[in-house]
């Protein structure tokens, strides 16, 4: 008996037994690109098959070359490529997992100037105009998604994956939005179907009758002309007829304007489609996006609204997540907090892929925590997400660690960071690091602000002392609290507030400001009305009215610079917090020099003009300084100390750096 006897029951599908129901959704590292990363990747998916799950998705591969994602980017089209693909079944099959290969065609995703769709309509999202394929390309190009999944199949994959979600070649055929041919690959919505179906039917053809192939199928468009969910429904009836052996599910395109996986959608946001599709269907559904535990993922094959459970992103974070939730240690599991800061942001920057809360993933090969030959003292001091880190680590390799903490609670700014609406996640990561710290008994001071004499005697001395607002010199700035203060709870602002500094903490203060609360049982559906999702039933792509917000005060949120607000927030997820301001009514002012606070409120200047924010409280956002004068100490000291995290560079309390920092401190001891 387990504590999740549902998501780790075996499921047969096709001629492939899984050993539980867990899927490690596609997501492209970056390493998939190049032959020489070959080795890296199998590492990746080695790592991730011991951890127990039950089945990986690779990330996409090209069947033809005017389906890169990007110049040479991954392709399976060849014998030779096939025969690399082998290192990574190999791997996974060594550690006893099983493997997908994702077929993708990029479409007019494609950041080349020589993609193709359905038409020439240019992608928000690219620079490149695609060209509209021809009547014979479109026949072409269906039959190498069949030759690309034979190829997969002769390298030692043990499934397939058709990529038909997400905006991609599939999905624009499918969408009058992109799809405006008069032939027989479209002009209605059958004719648009015509060409996932026939994917699907001629990879059956060339794999043979047992070999599983999933169709993931977008179940929410979440654009403007997308798909009715009767279209949906008719085209997934119609690829299990044609040879589909499970249906993996997709939310929404990625020029959609509704944010899908980032860390303010709710868990779970998007299982009641699944749900509605499952019960259409005679072929196992997978659930997707924004589930992130293993209490949900059970519960989700317990009540019906899924067979299996994709979980991308937590593999990057846990690559043991299905081993610890068997071993019932699923208090150790260390969440994905859907920040997207090293995965996503990453992958569309055009960098390896990573993660946050574990900077190993996609480094297996480089990041390595050996066990030390020597059982020396280490001190760390700071308990913030670098201290976090650093101690962790350096007792997983066998050292001595205590570590210091002023508090009385540990997390430093990352606590902060955790009361912002949609970051409620961050609490996973201070519950992850607790337990580890207990797991690993490294001895916990908390109360104490460590001086030179309190660290007599350790071998080393790691110093994560973080940051300390930014105090701006404003006349008046007496009269005006830091964004500390407020988020706190020491300090209740009252109904109109500015905010001075508009970085990524300017902009998550505002937005903590003007936040309302959803009554109880009613945050899903709140969260959906805003964003303006809709029935998709009633409305074709599940778009409909966005419900206006009611803020909870009147916030004006105020710059020096003259660039947009916001500007520098995650590539990912920055433009859905940027627009949850502009839907609470935050009124923004960039270009202001500040010229002093009083009883009245805030004075600028603003384009050579004077202006009065009538507020009842400023609150200041601008940047932080580093504490560092220990570490000053224990140098003139002449102590072997490192600095790391905040203290040794405060810039918007960057916790992707602070974790990898302390990581690969404690990997080089």
């Amino acid at each position: 008996m387990n504590d999740y006897p549902h998501l780790l029951a075996p499921l047969t599908v096709g001629d492939l037994t899984l050993r539980n129901r867990v899927v490690m959704g596609s997501m492209h590292t970056g390493l998939e690109d190049y032959a020489w990363d070959v080795p890296k990747l199998a590492a990746y998916f080695a790592e991730r098959a011991r951890g127990g799950v039950g089945l990986i998705v690779t990330g996409g591969y090209a069947p033809t070359k005017r389906g890169w994602l990007k110049p040479f980017a991954s392709e399976l089209s060849s014998r030779l490529q096939a025969e690399r693909h082998k290192q990574l079944t190999g791997a996974v099959h060594d550690e006893g997992g099983a493997i997908a290969l994702q077929v993708l065609h990029a479409g007019r995703y494609g950041y080349t100037p020589f993609s193709q769709s359905a038409s020439d309509r240019k992608s928000p999202i690219t620079p490149f105009t695609p060209a509209a394929m021809s009547t014979r390309q479109v026949d072409r190009t269906a039959t190498a998604f069949a030759h690309t999944a034979a190829l997969a199949q002769k390298a030692g994959y043990d499934a397939v994956e058709i990529m038909g979600s997400e905006g991609y070649l599939i999905n624009q055929f499918l969408a009058e939005r992109t799809n405006d041919r008069d032939d027989q690959w479209g002009g209605t919505p059958t004719r648009r179907m015509r060409f996932p179906v026939e994917v699907v039917r001629r990879t059956r053809e060339a794999v043979g009758d047992g070999f599983p192939i999933i169709y993931r199928i977008s179940l929410l468009d979440l654009v403007e002309d997308g798909q009715t969910w009767e279209e949906v429904v008719e085209l997934a009836l119609l690829v299990e007829q044609a040879g589909a052996t499970v249906l993996n599910t997709g939310i929404g395109w990625h020029e959609a304007r509704v944010p899908t996986i980032i860390t303010q959608v709710p868990r779970g946001a998007w299982t009641w489609a699944t749900q509605r599709l499952r019960k259409e269907m005679g072929i196992p559904v997978c659930a997707s996006n924004r589930i992130n535990t293993a209490e949900l993922a059970d519960q989700l094959i317990a009540d019906g609204t899924a067979d299996l459970v994709s979980m991308a992103r937590p593999l990057l974070a846990d690559p043991d997540f299905v081993n610890k939730a068997a071993a019932g240690r699923a208090d150790e599991i260390n969440t994905c907090i859907a920040c997207n800061q090293a995965c996503l942001d990453h992958a569309f920057a055009n960098k390896r892929v990573s993660c946050l809360v574990n900077p190993r993933a996609c480094r297996e090969t480089e990041l390595v925590l050996l066990p030390t030959k020597r059982r020396s003292t280490v001190a760390v001091v700071g308990g913030g997400p670098a201290g976090l880190s650093a101690a962790t680590s350096y007792a997983e390799r066998g050292f001595a660690v205590t570590l210091f903490e002023k508090d009385a609670e540990l997390g430093g700014q990352f606590r902060l960071a955790m009361r912002i609406p949609g970051k409620e996640e961050f609490a996973e990561t201070m519950r992850y690091y607790a337990r580890r710290l207990e797991v690993l008994g490294v001895t916990v001071r908390l109360g104490v602000a460590a001086t030179v004499a309190d660290l007599e005697g350790f071998e080393e001395v790691v110093v994560s002392t973080g940051v300390e607002p930014r105090i701006p010199e404003i006349r008046g700035i007496e009269h005006a609290v830091s964004y500390a203060d407020v988020l706190n709870g020491s300090v209740t602002p009252g109904r109109r507030v500015a905010v001075i500094g508009a970085g990524g903490i300017g902009v998550d203060v505002a937005h903590w400001l003007t936040h309302t609360p959803s009554r109880d049982g009613e945050e899903l559906d709140d969260w959906l009305a805003h964003w303006g999702v809709g029935d998709p039933s009633a409305v074709a792509g599940g778009l409909t009215e966005r419900r206006p917000r009611t803020p909870a005060r009147e916030v004006y949120l105020v710059q020096r610079k003259t660039s947009m607000i916001g500007k520098d927030l995650g590539k990912t997820s920055g433009w859905a917090h940027r627009a949850v301001l502009r839907q609470s009514g935050v009124e923004q002012i960039s270009g202001a020099s500040y010229d002093l606070i009083d009883e009245a409120g805030l004075h600028l200047t603003v384009d050579g003009a004077p202006l009065l924010l009538e507020v009842d409280d400023v609150v200041v956002c601008t940047g932080q300084e580093s504490v560092r004068h220990l570490y000053d100490e224990l140098v003139a000291a002449g102590r072997t100390t490192h600095l790391i995290g905040g203290a040794a560079v405060a810039a918007e309390l960057d916790a992707k750096r602070a974790i990898e920092q302390g990581l690969r401190l404690a990997a080089r001891a």
